[in-house]
C-alpha cells in the first residue's frame, strides 16, 4: 500500500529533497487533481491556464514548481506573484514560507498600505520572490526605476479577477518590463474558454488545464435556500446563528454593503453574538486584526463584503451564509468555496428574497443542476420570524434605527448597478412564486402546525359574492347575481368546449412526429454549456465590470462621471473627470498616476547610504538601515570621529602647551 502511495505521489514527480520535505511536513501525501495535472507541464516550463474550483490545492500547484525551479538563493527577483487582494497575497506569503523552510529561498511581500520605507529595504535585499498586489508594485517600480529583467517566473493568481476589474494597466506596465522568455502562469477559480481576454498576459503556446467543470462545488458542501422577505432576513439570520448553527462553528456571513455589515455588527452585539468584520475601505491594520481574531476563534462569526470572498483563508470553516444572494453564479462559487475545502464537511446557508429567485434560477443554470437535485428551496414558518422580530424590536435602539435607514439607502444605490437576470429565469421564477414553495426540511413540524392553518386562511378564496352569503332566495340581490353567474358561466364554458372539439378533431388525424434532428450533424443554436459558460465569462469593458464588481457605492462618485467644469483659457465647458489629469506617461505608453513618482525614495536612499537597487550586489543581502543620532540632520552624512597624523600631533601640542602655560602661572 506504502509503495502504491509513493508512486501517485510527491514522490514520482522528481522534487528535490528540500522541496519534497517541505511538501510531506506541511501533510501533503497525495496531491489533488489540479497539483497532478499542472506540477508536470510547469516544471516543463510550459504556460500554463488552469481553472479548478476555490479550495482544490491551486496555490500549492503553482508554488511547489516554482521552489524546485528557483533551487537556491540567488542575487536577483526571479519570480514574481500577482494576487487581487491583500489577503489572498498575505495567505500567498504564508504558504510561501512554509512550504520553502528547507530552502534558503527568500520571499518579500509588497502590499498597498503598508510602510513603503519598509518595502524599500526589502527590495534591496534582492528577495527570489516577490508577492504583491499590482498597484504598490507599479508603484516601487516606477519610484525606485526598478529593473525586472531577470523575472522568469510569473504567477496570476485568480487571474479573472485581475483582468477584468481595475489592474489593467497596472498589469501591463508591469509586463512591458519582464522579459519575454518568462514562464507565465494563469490560476482561477473561473476562467472562460475565451483565451482572447488574456493574450496581454504574453503567454506563449499555453496549455488549457480545466478540472472539476461538472462539479464546480465540493461534494462534501450541503447548500440549503431559505425564501423569506427582504425585511425578515435580519430575524431570520439570528435565528439560523442562535439555533440552526453550533456555537462552535466558525461562520462567514456575506453582504453586500459595508453599511450592512457595520449594522449587522451593532445588532449581532445586542443579542449576545461576538462577531467582527471586514470590508475594502476599512483600515488595512483594522482587518489584520480581525482576520486574526477569527482565526483564532475568539469570535465565531465575520461579517465580510464581497473582498472576501477572494483570498481570505480561515482554515476548518464550517459555514457560509449568503445575506444578500450574490448575482452572479461565479461570485456564489468563490463564497461559498471558502466551505468545505480539504476532504471536511460544510454547509452553506442562502437567504433568497423574492427578487433574488431568478439570480438563484441563473445559479441552477451555471452549476447543471435542477433546483430540487441540490439542495432544496423553502419558506421559513412565519411563528418562527415573528418571534426573533419581537425580540429584536426589544434591542433596537436609536443608532440602530439610524443604521438601518443608512442601510436601506445603499440598497437602493447597490439594486441599481446589481445586473439583470436572464428574462428565462425571471419567466420561471414568477411561475414559482404564484405556486407557492413548501416549509423547508431544516425547520420541524412541530413548529408549523399552527402556521399551517393561517397559511390556508391566507390562501382562502370564496366562491360566491358577498350579496350571495349575506343574501336569501327571495331577495334582488341573490337573484340578479344568480342571473350574472349563470350567464356567465355559459360564456366561459363555450371556449373550453371548442377548444376540446378542436383538439378532439386533430388527434384523430394526427400521425407520429418523428423526431429528424441527426445527432452526429445537427449543430444547435446553443451549446450544450452555454448556461455554465455564459456564468463565466468576463465583462468586455472595464468600466462596465467595475461599476457591477463595486458593492461600496456613494451617490456622489457616481455623479462625477458626465460632469463638466468651464474652463477658463478655453472659454468653453470640458469634461470635469479626464482621465489623462494628473498622470503620467511611461516607456510603454500606459498613464498612470502621477502620485506614484515622488521623491520617497530618493530621500530614503540618502539616508540610508545605499545604492541604487539595480546596482545592489549580494553584499546587500544582509542590509540593515544604520542608526541615527538623536537630534542629527536627516539628508546629511553623519561627521567621521577618525583624525589624521596631523590633527592627533596638533592635539598634543596645544595640550602640551596649555601644561607649560598653567605651570607657569602656579609658579
Amino acid at each position: 500500500m506504502d509503495k502504491q502511495k509513493k508512486r501517485g505521489g510527491f514522490q514520482a514527480m522528481g522534487l528535490s529533497q528540500p522541496v519534497l520535505k517541505g511538501v510531506l511536513k506541511k501533510g501533503y501525501s497525495l496531491p489533488t487533481p489540479i497539483q497532478r495535472k499542472t506540477i508536470p507541464l510547469i516544471l516543463e516550463g510550459r504556460d500554463v491556464v488552469a481553472m479548478a474550483r476555490t479550495g482544490s490545492g491551486k496555490t500549492a500547484a503553482f508554488l511547489v514548481p516554482l521552489l524546485e525551479r528557483l533551487k537556491s538563493r540567488g542575487q536577483h527577483i526571479r519570480a514574481l506573484i500577482l494576487s487581487p487582494t491583500r489577503e489572498l497575497a498575505t495567505q500567498t506569503h504564508r504558504f510561501t514560507k512554509e512550504l520553502g523552510k528547507l530552502t534558503d529561498l527568500k520571499s518579500t511581500l509588497i502590499l498597498g498600505g503598508d510602510n513603503m520605507e519598509q518595502q524599500f529595504a526589502a527590495m534591496h535585499e534582492m528577495p527570489d520572490i516577490v508577492i504583491a498586489t499590482p498597484g504598490r508594485l507599479l508603484h516601487l517600480r516606477v519610484e525606485m526605476d526598478l529593473k525586472l529583467t531577470s523575472v522568469e517566473y510569473v504567477v496570476f493568481d485568480e487571474a479573472d479577477r485581475l483582468f477584468e476589474m481595475g489592474f489593467y494597466e497596472q498589469l501591463r506596465e508591469i509586463l512591458h518590463r519582464l522579459p519575454e522568455h518568462r514562464q507565465t502562469l494563469l490560476f482561477s477559480a473561473t476562467l472562460p474558454k475565451e483565451l482572447v481576454d488574456f493574450a496581454q498576459a504574453g503567454l506563449s503556446e499555453p496549455v488549457l488545464v480545466r478540472l472539476d467543470i461538472e462539479s464546480k462545488l465540493s461534494e462534501n458542501l450541503k447548500t440549503t435556500y431559505l425564501s423569506c422577505r427582504t425585511g425578515d432576513k435580519t430575524a431570520l439570520l439570528v435565528h439560523l446563528l442562535k439555533h440552526v448553527v453550533k456555537k462552535d462553528e466558525l461562520t462567514v456571513i456575506f453582504v453586500a454593503t459595508k453599511h450592512h455589515v457595520e449594522y449587522l455588527r451593532e445588532m449581532l452585539d445586542k443579542v449576545g453574538i461576538g462577531c467582527t468584520h471586514v470590508y475594502s475601505s476599512l483600515d488595512q491594520a483594522a482587518r489584520k486584526i480581525n482576520v486574526a481574531k477569527f482565526r483564532a476563534r475568539k469570535v465565531p462569526v465575520l461579517l465580510v463584503t464581497d473582498v472576501a470572498a477572494r483570498g481570505i483563508d480561515i482554515p476548518l470553516l464550517d459555514n457560509a451564509i449568503n445575506y444578500h444572494f450574490p448575482p452572479k453564479a461565479k461570485l456564489f462559487v468563490h463564497r461559498v468555496g471558502r466551505v468545505a475545502r480539504a476532504g471536511r464537511k460544510g454547509t452553506a446557508f442562502s437567504l433568497v428574497a423574492p427578487d433574488e429567485v431568478p439570480y438563484l434560477l441563473d445559479l441552477h443554470l451555471f452549476l447543471g443542476r435542477p433546483p430540487d437535485d441540490d439542495g432544496l428551496c423553502g419558506t421559513v414558518p412565519q411563528c418562527i420570524i415573528d418571534e426573533e422580530a419581537e425580540y429584536l424590536q426589544t434591542c433596537c435602539t436609536d443608532d440602530l434605527k439610524n443604521m438601518e435607514r443608512v442601510c436601506e439607502n445603499a440598497m437602493k444605490q447597490y439594486l441599481k448597478s446589481r445586473p439583470a437576470a436572464s428574462t428565462e429565469s425571471v419567466r420561471r421564477a414568477k411561475q414559482l412564486l404564484e405556486s407557492g414553495l413548501s416549509d423547508h426540511p431544516l425547520f420541524s413540524s412541530s413548529a408549523t402546525s399552527g402556521v399551517n392553518v393561517l397559511e390556508a386562511v391566507r390562501n382562502f378564496k370564496p366562491r360566491s359574492t358577498i350579496f350571495e352569503i349575506v343574501s336569501t332566495a327571495k331577495n334582488t340581490s341573490f337573484s340578479v347575481m344568480k342571473k350574472k353567474r349563470r350567464k356567465h358561466d355559459r360564456l366561459i364554458h363555450c371556449p373550453e368546449v371548442l377548444d376540446e372539439e378542436c383538439e378532439m378533431e386533430t388527434s384523430h388525424g394526427q400521425q407520429q412526429q418523428h423526431n429528424f434532428r441527426d445527432t452526429e450533424f445537427y449543430i444547435p443554436h446553443k451549446s450544450s454549456d452555454f448556461h455554465s459558460e455564459k456564468g463565466l465569462k468576463m465583462e468586455k469593458s472595464f468600466e462596465q465590470q467595475a461599476s457591477n464588481a463595486v458593492l461600496d457605492l456613494t451617490a456622489d462618485e457616481k455623479q462625477k462621471h458626465g460632469q463638466k467644469r468651464w474652463d477658463r483659457k478655453k472659454k468653453r465647458f470640458v469634461q470635469d473627470d479626464d482621465s489623462k489629469r494628473k498622470k503620467i506617461r511611461t516607456e510603454s505608453g500606459v498613464w498612470i498616476p502621477a502620485s506614484y513618482k515622488t521623491n520617497i525614495y530618493k530621500q530614503w536612499k540618502d539616508r540610508s547610504k545605499v545604492d541604487t537597487a539595480g546596482d545592489v550586489s549580494e553584499k546587500m543581502s544582509g542590509y540593515e538601515p544604520p542608526k541615527r543620532k538623536k537630534g542629527a540632520k536627516s539628508g546629511k552624512s553623519p561627521r567621521s570621529e577618525l583624525r589624521t597624523k596631523e590633527q592627533i600631533l596638533k592635539g598634543r601640542r596645544q595640550k602640551s602647551k596649555l601644561r607649560r602655560k598653567h605651570g607657569k602661572r602656579k609658579n
